[in-house]
């Protein structure tokens, strides 16, 4: 394929480029170092040292990395037992797809940087202290829906994690903006990769495995021009260039977020927080993200030019079947002739609050609900003890979309952290980032039926 379009795709984001060598290097000089590795809070190895770190000393005594708010990034253990042997070429093991690190083999997989991030929980005390189009457009009727489950649960760090249906998929020496253009084509295609990072992980690897059931045609990841070539002609460039106007500049936003839910219930509003934030969901990307695809950008600026993600238009059709797939935390979505439309990462139930089982049916839509806290159905959320109606917003605990199952209190719904999808757990229902719930939600209509499967 032609190497002009190459040319433009990294000469668009070459610093990203730079910035992801530069860590490929750190991660090289960390996985030489003595017999231990620093295990990430979900449980993975990282295999590099983020900058901006520092060592310290947990209440246990062991020594972790602490960024510089004193939250704990990563804990030390003994290496034995947490490095299987690197897979080989043609042969992946399921402990390495499981644990979703891509080794390297003399830089023969390229980077080796841990890719599907967890929440970072835990903190070192301190002496001193959507759619696939602006998620502001109208919605459909229904806005004074509210939505009564359980929130967000990070995954418990110790859990056994299941045998994976395919192998782990590797890339070979592939630049941060070859994943980029990876993950546009696959959310082009209708098989989402989740929040736009960069990264090769689980969700990606998901993704691929979806786009080959639904068109019966190999994916190869590694054969950037193919990639490009159909990126060109269905959309153009992965990345692009955007004006900030005055509209994203003026919101409205909140100043923040509270923890607590009788707080939240006081707010007109569960808006987005800052211009990145509301950016980053329109353009489907990591807020990191957006903000290292631009450094130095001021994005209160109307007029400011920066780069974002082309994710493309919105994927469109009538949804007769859902399987939501616990193993694989992903949502599989049917049409009448029994054909997949679309695919989504997912976060689906717990070990402690698990997803139903069997089938179930969607018994309404609302778009843009507000949310019912009651600590006699949900659970108990700090002090608070009466029932509380929380607005809506992209930041509400069900984020712009609320599907309501037949199981009462069970729906798919959307998140106000759309980057922790696929790589965190819920109370059981089947959370997705807001763009793909509101895209689900408009090819879904009542009776549509649920299967929820190991």
């Amino acid at each position: 394929m032609n190497r002009i379009l190459k040319s433009a795709l990294s000469g668009t984001i070459i610093a990203l480029t730079l910035a992801g060598a530069a860590t490929d290097a750190g991660a090289q000089q960390y996985r030489r170092q003595g017999s231990t590795v620093f295990i990430t809070p979900n449980g993975e190895i990282l295999d590099y040292v983020p900058s901006g770190t520092g060592y310290a000393r947990d209440r246990s005594g062991n020594r972790v990395l602490v960024d510089g708010y004193g939250n704990i990034v990563a804990t030390e253990a003994r290496a034995r037992g947490y490095y299987p042997p690197p897979p080989s070429r043609d042969n992946y093991s399921r402990d390495a797809y499981n644990n979703d690190p891509y080794y390297a083999e003399e830089q023969q997989y390229g980077s080796t940087r841990y890719q599907e991030r967890g929440a970072v929980t835990g903190a070192i005390p301190r002496e001193a202290s959507i759619d696939r189009q602006p998620l502001d457009q109208p919605y459909p009727q229904g806005q004074d829906d509210y939505a009564s489950i359980d929130p967000y649960q990070p995954e418990p760090q110790a859990t056994q994690p299941q045998a994976p249906s395919e192998p782990v998929i590797s890339l070979k020496n592939k630049s941060k903006s070859e994943i980029v253009a990876l993950q546009v084509f696959l959310d082009r295609a209708g098989v989402s990769p989740g929040a736009i990072d960069g990264h090769m992980g689980a969700n990606v690897t998901k993704a691929i495995y979806a786009y080959e059931q639904m068109t019966g045609e190999k994916l190869d990841p590694n054969n950037t021009d193919a990639i490009l070539e159909q990126l060109r002609m269905s959309g153009g460039l992965p990345v692009v260039s955007y004006t900030i106007t005055q509209s994203d500049a003026a919101g409205p936003y909140v100043a923040e977020i509270p923890e607590d839910y009788a707080h939240k219930a006081q707010l007109t509003s569960l808006a987005f927080t800052s211009t990145t934030e509301a950016l980053a969901e329109r353009f489907h990307m990591d807020e990191a993200f957006l903000k290292e695809l631009n450094p130095g950008a001021d994005f209160t600026l109307p007029g400011t030019i920066i780069k974002v993600v082309n994710p493309g238009e919105t994927k469109s059709g009538s949804v007769a079947r859902i399987i939501a797939d616990k193993g694989k935390k992903q949502v599989l979505a049917y049409d009448n002739s029994g054909a997949l439309i679309a695919a989504y990462p997912a976060s689906i139930g717990s070990n402690d609050t698990p997803s139903p089982s069997g089938t179930v049916t969607v018994e309404r839509v609302a778009f843009n609900p507000g949310y019912t806290y009651n600590p006699k159905i949900n659970f108990q959320q700090g002090a608070n003890d009466k029932i509380l109606n929380i607005p809506p917003g992209p930041n509400g605990p069900v984020g712009t979309v609320w599907m309501a199952l037949s199981k009462p209190t069970y729906g798919i719904h959307g998140t106000p952290e759309p980057s922790k999808i696929g790589r965190t757990q819920s109370h059981g229902c089947i959370r997705l980032t807001n763009w793909d719930a509101t895209e689900l939600a408009k090819m879904v209509k009542p009776g549509v039926t649920v299967e929820f499967v190991d």
